[in-house]
């Protein structure tokens, strides 16, 4: 496709599918668009860096008051299990404007999120609140920066509206890329409300988007079990290294690629504890910390079940060798999780007593009610912390044994950052910003380009005000 410096570069592949997979929807216009952030960096990927000169007409296009030439706006069809439920849903209040392709070929999916009704809005506005996005806004670069794959925005508009969550609140848009839109709730809508011949249709096109190394195989659908399960993995193991709790691990937000989506009621935790919850609907815990993992499986069983047709005609075939793929997941898991956490302690040859030092080190931390991204960092630098871990016989005991251990204390520096959006500057910060004023906001999206800057003085972005975490809670934002 030749590529045309000075326009959009749309292609609009989700509409060849079946049309009972989404539903044509124009952006709801709004009254009074005004730019707040722009990701330059990801405009210059998405080939679009020459609406720097004209940034109104840019801010059209994201607000929805202008359609761009070549998109083809849709609302995707999905469904998901929220909370173990399943429900029928979709884009309620979210438009894909279509695929941007750059100038490496690359695909991106361009998506405005808070941009008005569709047909899947089930009685909502379809808005957003100016906080909730700037709130993804800030979240989605910390992770990406963090080297966790993840849907990244590319601006935020306030609309000049307001909208109602309880109190009437301004009313924002964001403008979410992404490799694709589909979700683990996507099959599951495919599966239960379109014949199977759709089912067939729609693993193929996954395929040969997004992993077509294996459209050559005998089982399209088993292997593609296998793929999304390897990707699910990855993507747990990623937040478990940095401490972040997704907060709604829903199959409608479990992405297919492996990409972090969605960041709702999203957070970071500081003093580690597997038993960590911040988000306002989990009222027991589903989506903690610890259970993450846990949930990836879950939400693996349902996409399998989900390929059952397209598997084998024989369900009870089917079912074993889905079986099979997922059986493989606790120890592959486990595997992955271990040599993450050696890394982090700079074990590049770990032997078996190894395990052992990952387990105490966990358990003592947890005890001493030790910050999990401070304890890892001091252990690369070599000093000690103001948590009481460094004061206990059994954590020197242990210090003694992984001294004689440690083989990297770059590879430590690499996996261990310095810098996480800490819970009470990220509430700061978008309280600030929703009335104009972005200081802190823009110190927090500065500092997130570069969170293992060892040589950077990050000491005011290391601790949190004491007490302040026991009582947080962050909330979806619909």
């Amino acid at each position: 496709m030749k590529i045309n410096n000075q326009s959009w570069n749309f292609e609009n592949s989700y509409i060849e599918l079946p049309k009972t997979l989404y539903k044509k929807q124009l952006p709801v216009p709004v009254i009074d668009p005004q730019l707040v952030y722009l990701n330059i960096e990801q405009l210059n990927e998405l080939g679009l860096n020459y609406f720097v000169e004209d940034k109104q007409k840019l801010v059209d296009y994201l607000s929805g008051n202008k359609v761009p030439e070549g998109s083809i706006p849709i609302a995707q069809a999905y469904a998901g299990h929220q909370f173990g439920n399943f429900t029928m849903l979709g884009d309620g209040r979210a438009i894909l404007l279509g695929e941007q392709i750059n100038h490496n070929n690359q695909r991106y999916d361009i998506q405005l999120k808070g941009s008005g009704q569709t047909p899947f809005s089930r009685n909502g506005d379809g808005r957003a609140t100016l906080s909730s996005m700037l709130r993804e806004y800030l979240m989605s670069e910390c992770v990406y920066y963090l080297g966790v794959p993840s849907t990244r925005s590319l601006a935020v508009i306030e609309t000049g509206e307001k909208v109602l969550r309880g109190d009437i609140n301004s009313g924002g848009i964001l403008t979410r890329i992404s490799s694709s839109h589909i979700r683990v709730g996507t099959f599951e809508y495919v599966s239960h409300f379109c014949p199977k011949e759709e089912l067939d249709i729609f693993i193929k096109y996954v395929i040969n988007r997004h992993f077509p190394e294996i459209i050559e195989s005998k089982n399209l659908a088993l292997q593609l079990l296998k793929v999304v399960m390897n990707k699910q993995i990855d993507l747990i193991v990623n937040w478990n290294r940095i401490g972040f709790i997704h907060g709604v691990m829903n199959t409608d937000n479990m992405s297919i690629v492996g990409e972090t989506i969605d960041y709702g009621p999203c957070a970071f935790m500081n003093i580690y504890n597997p038993e960590t919850v911040f988000s306002s609907i989990d009222r027991n815990g589903r989506y903690a910390f610890g259970n993450q993992s846990k949930i990836a499986y879950w939400n693996l069983s349902v996409f399998a079940g989900a390929l059952l047709p397209s598997i084998s005609d024989n369900r009870e075939d089917a079912i074993k060798l889905a079986e099979n793929i997922l059986s493989k997941f606790p120890e592959i898991y486990s595997k992955k999780w271990y040599k993450m956490m050696f890394k982090k302690l700079g074990i590049l040859n770990p032997i078996t007593d190894d395990i052992k030092l990952v387990d105490s080190l966990l358990e003592l931390m947890k005890e001493s009610q030790a910050d999990y991204t401070n304890t890892f960092a001091a252990l690369a630098l070599d000093k000690a912390t103001k948590d009481s871990l460094f004061k206990l016989k059994d954590f020197k005991t242990w210090m003694k044994t992984w001294e004689g251990r440690v083989e990297s204390k770059k590879t430590m520096k690499n996996y261990n950052p310095l810098f996480i959006p800490r819970n009470h500057l990220v509430e700061s910060a978008l309280k600030d910003a929703v009335w104009g004023n972005k200081k802190q906001l823009d110190e927090l999206l500065y500092l997130s380009k570069n969170p293992y800057s060892y040589k950077n003085d990050f000491d005011d972005f290391q601790t949190s005000p004491e007490g302040f975490d026991s009582t947080y809670k962050t909330f979806c934002g619909t």
